[in-house]
């Protein structure tokens, strides 16, 4: 999908730390293409690289980034290439629909901090606390989607952003 591509339903997905659970992944699969979402922006921690092909039924462009725990990155990156994904190492920017995005993991805290801060992005997405948060600072929108995996928070949680109106809505699978 090329980023200054109309997104015809002005919806996107976020998710993060599914951590090999291939069930919840299919869920999150499953409830994605339910809700025709057409970009997918997965905040890292895939961990193992046979989770990859659990993406590849979903009806939407994939742009994700490297979590602190990711296995063999370059073989993450290689197999979410054939399956037409974008990974694109440890920081994305998005702009998409007049919007500025950063897709990051978030364990790098200080540069989490730094890019709300900055006031560069209308949206800031990342994960890696297992906890899902949105809040807006000043014109920023801050989403961590919590995790699809649901091992630590015991919740598996995916969030779904309307760009026209920037109204968040946190999925539980």
């Amino acid at each position: 999908m090329n980023e200054k591509h109309v997104l015809k339903n002005m919806m996107i997905g976020i998710i993060s730390d599914t951590h090999d659970n291939i069930s919840m992944i299919d869920k999150a699969v499953k409830k994605l293409n339910e809700r025709e979402v057409r970009l997918i922006l997965h905040a890292g921690d895939y961990i193992s690289p046979f989770t990859v092909k659990r993406f590849k039924p979903l009806n939407a462009q994939v742009i994700g980034v490297f979590g602190n725990n990711c296995a063999e990155r370059n073989v993450l990156k290689k197999l979410f290439s054939k399956i037409g994904g974008d990974l694109r190492g440890f920081f994305a920017e998005i702009k998409i629909e007049g919007l500025k995005i950063a897709l990051l993991h978030g364990h790098n805290e200080e540069l989490l901090h730094s890019l709300v801060d900055s006031k560069a992005y209308d949206l800031v997405a990342h994960g890696h606390t297992h906890r899902q948060n949105v809040q807006r600072k000043d014109k920023t929108l801050v989403i961590n989607p919590g995790e699809v995996c649901g091992y630590l928070s015991g919740e598996s949680t995916l969030a779904i952003v309307n760009l026209n109106t920037r109204n968040v809505e946190i999925l539980h699978l």
